[in-house]
């Protein structure tokens, strides 16, 4: 249940089945309805006098009056979900719908129960909060490198392995809908994959997500890539959306493997994530799309404070000293993986280096970081702002 009250108004533009919009909302529910009121201008004068929590906008199809009316909503309170109701299709429109600024749309009809879930939902990510649980969304880490053969892939299964060594519920997505290795790297079979969970239909929640998800020995649990290249068009920013938020509401942490470059869906990712770890390696062209990738994630906004860099291969002698690795990315690793033969070993035999080889000098490394984030999460569970984070742990 939520600590309290979500107060709604729902705003009904013209030619809207106003019994058809009230049989879809939740009844009984922490969502409550303060108002419904009928007309788009109506509904916005009532959003000056009525201080609420969630915007609720139904319409019948295609209309630009309620984009101007989400617009206005989202630049009053850009902290307020917006939920669009529509009772046609959305089809072109739900494009216009989420650049306008909304949280998510439902096409009506639809019972009260899947659009209570949407709306908690969108709740649920503008306040950072599961709004079903009462408990916060775990944290999400998401591993960057915009080129190629840094070593995305190892750091997040090394990453995913420390964090369940050390008793936490983990589980990682393998974001490289074309050529995903997440599976590989960690020797498993894909039995399901991300494009069957997409095609399944339906809702999504945590159960149903859960039956998707293929065990790790080490008790990671993997959402692994498509088994073919075009099967990733089936994957959509929405879906990805949906299902980021049902993964952290029941585990302690998210590591999402993505591909090289800023993707649509590598960009949602970011957007989602709670933490960016970006990887790059000692030689000059990825240092330089490391440093691109550094001011791509300052243009979008997204906090320093929550951005970490992590090299691999720091000892290699390729001329490169670590004053000019400074130099030219503009800060220090916080992570410097060695070059030891053991990970190439260990990624052919599909064992990460921490559970096979936990004494060598990457497995430390990789440790490091697991224990950073560790000490991170900690520090803001003390301070109330994850409350229940770290409660798994053994």
């Amino acid at each position: 249940m939520m600590a309290e009250r979500v107060k709604t108004l729902v705003a009904l533009d013209g030619g809207v089945d106003r019994e058809t919009v009230q049989a879809a909302l939740p009844d009984g529910s922490e969502i409550q309805v303060v108002a419904l009121v009928d007309g788009l201008e109506e509904s916005w004068t009532a959003l000056q006098e009525t201080a609420v929590d969630l915007v609720v906008i139904a319409c019948g199809g295609y209309s630009e009056r309620t984009l101007v009316f989400i617009d206005g909503a989202v630049k009053q309170r850009g902290d307020r979900p917006v939920v669009v109701l529509c009772e046609s299709s959305p089809n072109g429109f739900l494009r216009r719908v989420f650049e306008a600024g909304a949280d998510d749309i439902i096409t009506l009809p639809e019972t009260p129960g899947n659009v209570l879930f949407t709306l908690e939902k969108a709740v649920a990510r503008k306040q950072g909060a599961s709004v079903a649980t009462g408990i916060a969304l775990a944290p999400m880490i998401c591993v960057l490198g915009p080129k190629g053969g840094t070593g995305k892939t190892l750091t997040s299964c090394n990453l995913a392995v420390s964090l369940a060594q050390d008793g936490h519920k983990v589980a990682i997505v393998d974001l490289d809908l074309q050529f995903g290795d997440v599976g590989l790297a960690l020797g498993l079979t894909p039995q399901r994959t991300i494009y069957d969970l997409a095609k399944a239909g339906g809702s999504l929640d945590s159960e149903k997500v859960e039956g998707y998800l293929v065990d790790h020995s080490s008790g990671v649990r993997v959402l692994m890539a498509p088994t073919r290249p075009d099967q990733a068009g089936a994957i959509s920013v929405e879906f990805l959306r949906d299902v980021y938020a049902s993964l952290r509401a029941g585990h302690d942490f998210v590591i999402v493997d993505t591909p090289p470059g800023f993707t649509p869906e590598v960009i949602a990712s970011i957007d989602s994530s709670s933490h960016v770890c970006m990887v790059g390696m000692l030689d000059s062209l990825s240092l330089k799309n490391t440093k691109l990738g550094l001011e791509t994630l300052e243009l979008m906004g997204y906090d320093q404070d929550r951005i970490n860099v992590i090299l691999n291969r720091a000892d290699s002698r390729v001329g490169i000293s670590h004053d000019e690795v400074v130099a030219i990315i503009g800060l220090a690793p916080d992570i410097l993986v060695p070059s030891d033969r053991e990970i190439p070993c260990s990624v052919n035999e599909g064992t990460p280096v921490v559970a096979t080889r936990s004494r060598s000098e990457a497995a430390r490394a990789f440790r490091s970081l697991a224990e950073m984030y560790l000490v991170r999460e900690a520090e803001i569970s003390t301070n109330g702002k994850r409350s229940g984070l770290l409660r798994r742990k053994k």
